[in-house]
């Protein structure tokens, strides 16, 4: 027998409300059980004592003197020969069980203790010494006190009230969840989910963006394999054909075979590159100048360097020979790129680093900037002209700072080529 529920909307309502209810019941035990005794036995005693004075003041023949004390307290008395009353009395009632010890006490006589609960009366019969009966009836309040009741009324009508106002809440965060998970099962089918966007509570649109952005990764992923593919087929099957055109014909030379070998060997290792993705690394405190000017030393021997970087700057964790791989990607392009100038910055804010690479080259058209960082593309009609390369500097560089928490941005430079804008979290 399952006792808990499986849907959360069903779970989070009991995690509220079990609670709620088991202190409710605490306290209703634990501080109203008391008043309620404490105030009845109050309420007993001072009753019992008013009929027991009056009850002295009639054995005394004292009427006049029970009269006005009946009429001061608000108690109405009789005596009659004889009273058809019922058979059983209420003296064990919970209502006037204590009123009839109490009597029992002061009286030494018995006492029988009758209840209208229609009219909220109670009648308390006692005999008197010429054998008559003498009846006090008053309002079943002055010994019975309904605070308790009205109180677990309240309780019960609050526990009410809580879950009718947390209720539409849960509702409206049990419908974000179901939204994700539909979300999530078309994007397992390699599917859309035309309309979905983050909602609900911080955590909630949180884990909804999160799921958007590994989609969209799984969609880049996606198009860089069926673009390597491509890639692949297009770019070594231009050499081949023209080597084994040569060879057939005999027009070539060795320089010639060797020239398309060394430019396939480029090709298929930085295809083998891209394929393999980082190797495992440690992640270990790091400062980027360092990494930044030896790379633009080895990068751009022959190029005016420009550098910026903070006099203290910061330090955050990282994997080092993946940022410098990464660096010296953007770099290299930057120094080839160049006319004669290539700018390094680096500015440290509280939360956040960034870097940004510059050249004075033909810089990138910015329609064509987002395609610039899509693997395989080569834009040498944008850069330049045969510059060779594979067209996987930029993605890789992306693909690095990205599995560090970071984004890569293309922008125009004031140097009047291209600046990119790199943003490391620290």
């Amino acid at each position: 027998m399952r006792l808990m529920p499986r849907s959360f909307l069903a779970r989070t309502i009991l995690m509220i409300l079990v609670p709620l209810v088991i202190a409710q019941v605490i306290v209703a035990n634990a501080f109203f059980g008391n008043h309620w005794s404490r105030v009845h036995d109050t309420l007993a005693r001072t009753l019992a004592g008013e009929v027991t004075t009056m009850m002295n003041f009639m054995d005394s023949g004292n009427t006049a003197a029970v009269q006005q004390m009946a009429h001061d307290i608000g108690i109405n008395v009789s005596v009659h020969p004889t009273l058809n009353r019922p058979r059983h009395n209420d003296n064990k009632s919970t209502e006037t069980g204590k009123l009839a010890s109490e009597l029992s006490k002061r009286l030494k006589r018995p006492a029988n203790i009758y209840m209208d609960k229609g009219k909220r009366l109670v009648f308390i019969d006692v005999p008197t010494r010429d054998n008559q009966i003498a009846t006090f009836g008053t309002s079943l309040y002055r010994i019975y006190s309904t605070s308790t009741e009205v109180f677990i009324i309240w309780l019960i009508g609050s526990i009410l009230i809580v879950s009718i106002l947390v209720t539409p809440f849960i509702i409206m965060h049990t419908r974000s969840i179901r939204r994700i998970a539909r979300a999530a099962g078309l994007f397992g089918r390699g599917l859309d989910a035309p309309g979905f966007e983050p909602t609900g509570s911080k955590e909630i649109r949180e884990a909804a963006t999160a799921m958007i952005t590994m989609k969209e990764r799984l969609n880049r992923y996606n198009r860089t394999r069926t673009d390597m593919l491509n890639a692949v087929s297009h770019d070594l099957k231009a050499p081949l054909a023209r080597m084994r055109l040569n060879i057939e014909t005999g027009g070539a030379t060795d320089a010639d075979l060797i020239r398309d070998i060394d430019r396939m060997t480029e090709m298929v290792n930085g295809y083998l590159a891209f394929a393999r993705g980082e190797m495992p690394e440690i992640e270990q405190a790091t400062e980027l100048p360092p990494i930044l000017t030896r790379t633009v030393r080895d990068a751009a021997p022959d190029k005016k360097i420009i550098t910026d970087f903070p006099d203290t700057p910061a330090q955050f964790y990282a994997r080092p020979m993946a940022l410098a791989r990464a660096f010296a990607n953007i770099i290299e392009n930057a120094a080839r790129y160049a006319a004669t100038t290539v700018k390094i910055s680096e500015h440290d804010f509280d939360d956040r680093i960034e870097v940004t690479i510059e050249d004075d080259g033909p810089g990138i058209p910015d329609h064509k900037k987002k395609e610039a960082l899509r693997p395989f593309v080569r834009l040498d009609d944008a850069r330049g002209v045969d510059t060779g390369g594979t067209g996987l500097g930029l993605s890789i560089a992306q693909t690095a700072f990205e599995n560090h928490g970071g984004q890569m941005f293309l922008e125009n430079s004031d140097l009047g080529g291209l600046r990119v804008r790199i943003v490391l979290p620290i």
